[in-house]
């Protein structure tokens, strides 16, 4: 790519220097939209993560659907087995 830029550059202008401004601030653009990129992808990556937990979460919760109200009644067992999720939960968070 910087190759092809340099040899266009030279014969629009037959100017070493033009040639070697252009080459320098192409390569310059390809670098800052690489690193750009890969910050996107970092960024991105942790709000996959972040559902990824979220949906499991979720998932591990029954659904109420329309059942009666006193059908799901809290007991001390599901009680404590609902702290412990929760307690594992926030352990992964940062």
């Amino acid at each position: 790519m910087l190759c092809s830029t340099a040899l266009t550059v030279y014969f629009a202008s037959h100017s070493i220097g033009t040639v070697v401004v252009a080459t320098l601030t192409c390569s310059l653009l390809l670098q800052l939209a690489y690193f750009a990129s890969v910050l996107f992808l970092i960024w991105r990556s942790g709000f996959a993560r972040e559902a990824g937990q979220r949906a499991e979460h979720f998932g591990s919760c029954e659904d109420v659907g329309g059942q009666s109200p006193d059908h799901y009644e809290v007991t001390s067992d599901s009680a404590d087995s609902l702290q412990n999720q929760i307690l594992a939960i926030s352990l992964l968070l940062p």
